[in-house]
This record gives structure tokens, sequence and C-alpha cells, in this order.
């Protein structure tokens, strides 16, 4: 049986190894803030120090850190994965990150012999928690298929979509989607209240035809329970969309819409709303309209 690491145990991350520690995967964790290392090794995970001592360990490490530069610094940098690198290693990295910075690792982890998938992944803590996310790969298939039973302890859709990058590729497509659907929902809970609808007849009566989504699914019982925690919190949205609008400047694609959705996110940062759920980008919708959503 494969040998794991799990480095980042954040509110996505913890979920997740501990979903790999229960289809009885040998478990090396290490995360920055050491409580979430301690409840996973209370539960039978190991415990390390370091990217390095994760990397010596294991058959395959993983990652799921905020941003770009945070992945960079646990795979290259000083105690980094590099440094615990051996011939045969695998690393998988569920973060959301740049394209190009997915494929600078792999090229660099591919010297000391390290094969390298982006394979970050979406459906929120609940997915996280239940085992059953979406997870999108790029790398090679060889390596794909070798990680595969570690894969399907933590998601239920697994698609390899091509080469290094292809898989942050389609997470930065991914969000394009969310952001709408959330801006979108926004919009019409509000509408429907000021213009003299019950919102929650009005997500009745739409979810039965072409707007029907998972966000109208999941997300308006949370906010008419006044519940905007997260979830997905709504600064890292905004981060995925930064990713989002640098990929197509790069290629030279424009993204109109989800360039005004990225505003109302960094809205929602200025707002002191950050820490909130993406469904909370309502509140911008309800300071521009006047009006509070009824709970």
């Amino acid at each position: 049986m494969l040998k794991v690491g799990y480095i980042g145990l954040g509110l996505m991350g913890k979920p997740m190894a501990r979903n790999i520690l229960k289809a009885g995967f040998p478990l090396v964790v290490h995360n920055r803030s050491r409580a979430a290392v301690d409840e996973l090794a209370a539960e039978g995970a190991r415990p390390a120090f370091s990217p390095a001592e994760v990397a010596a360990q294991v058959d395959v490490v993983f990652t799921n850190l905020p941003d770009s530069p945070d992945v960079e610094l646990v795979a290259l940098g000083e105690k980094g994965i590099i440094e615990g690198a051996h011939e045969g290693l695998i690393f998988v990295d569920n973060s959301t990150i740049k394209p190009a910075t997915a494929r600078h690792i792999a090229a660099e982890l591919g010297k000391v012999g390290v094969q390298c998938l982006d394979a970050p992944v979406s459906g929120g803590d609940i997915g996280a928690q239940k085992g059953t996310l979406t997870i999108m790969v790029g790398g090679p298939a060889e390596a794909l298929e070798k990680v595969m039973p570690v894969l399907q302890a933590i998601g239920k859709s697994i698609t390899h979509v091509g080469e290094t990058g292809a898989g942050q590729i389609a997470k930065a497509c991914n969000q394009i989607m969310v952001a709408a659907q959330m801006v979108a929902m926004g919009e019409l809970l509000i509408l429907a209240q000021k213009a003299g609808a019950d919102p929650r007849k009005v997500v009745q009566a739409i979810r039965g035809g072409a707007a029907q989504c998972w966000t109208l699914d999941v997300k308006p019982p949370r906010l008419f329970e006044g519940n905007r925690a997260p979830g997905f919190k709504a600064y890292m949205q905004a981060k995925d969309l930064a990713i989002v609008l640098d990929t197509a400047r790069e290629y030279g694609v424009p993204l109109p819409a989800t360039a005004e959705n990225a505003q109302l996110f960094h809205a929602m940062l200025q707002m002191g709303m950050g820490d909130l759920d993406n469904s909370a980008v309502i509140g911008v919708i309800e300071r521009l309209a006047g009006v509070e959503l009824e709970t």
C-alpha cells in the first residue's frame, strides 16, 4: 500500500487527509499550525516537522496550500519537498495555483526524479468531508494511475485533463462558473425580495428549469438561515479569480463578465467580508440595493 504524505491541513486539507487515513493508507502530515497535526496524529497519522521530512518517508506527497508562492516554497524552498525527494516520489498538488507555477514546479522536481500532478479540487468543505470532491488532474497518466486509489478516497469525479498545468487550467475555468453562479444567485435573491416576491418560492420555482445548478441546490437554504460561514472563503475566491484573469491575459482571452465578478469579490474584501463564504457576495448586492435578505 502506498505511503502518503499530506501538507496543508486547513479547511479543505484536514478533512481530505482524514479521509486518506480512514481509507487505510499510512499517513504522514505536516502543517504550519501544529493543532491540526496533533489532531490527525491522535487519529493515527505520523507527524512531521518539515515538507522535506514528509517527502523522505512516503511514496506520494500531497499539498493543499493557499496560493502559488506557498506551493513553490513548500515544494522547492529550504526544507522543502525537493530536499526530501527520492526516485519514484509522486507530488500531487490539490491547491489552486497558476498553471505556469505548476509547470515550473514540475520541471524542477522532475530534475530529481519526482513526477508531478496538479490536481485542484472543487466541492467545498462539504465535499472534502464526505470524500465526494471533483478532482481535475494535469500531468503524466502513469503517475495518475499509481495514485488513483488515494484520489478515490477523497474524490468522486476524477478527470485526467491533460499534461502538466491542465488541471489548473480546468480549475480556472471552474472558478469562472462558480463566481458567476454566486453573483447571479445574489442578484436574483435580492431582485425577488425587493420586487415583492418571496425569494424562497422563487428559488423553488426556478430550480426545476434551465436555472438549475449546484449553487441553487446548496446555498440558498444556508443564506435563508443567516448562515454565511465558509464553505469556501471569499478571499480564496478572489485569489482564484486573480489567477483566472492573469491566465487570460497571458493567452489574450477577454473575460469581461469574470472581470466584473472579480470586482465584486474584491469589494467583499474591502468591506471586511473576506472570511465569509463565497455565497456571501450577496452582501455586496445588498448594500448596493439598500435591502438585506430576510432570514
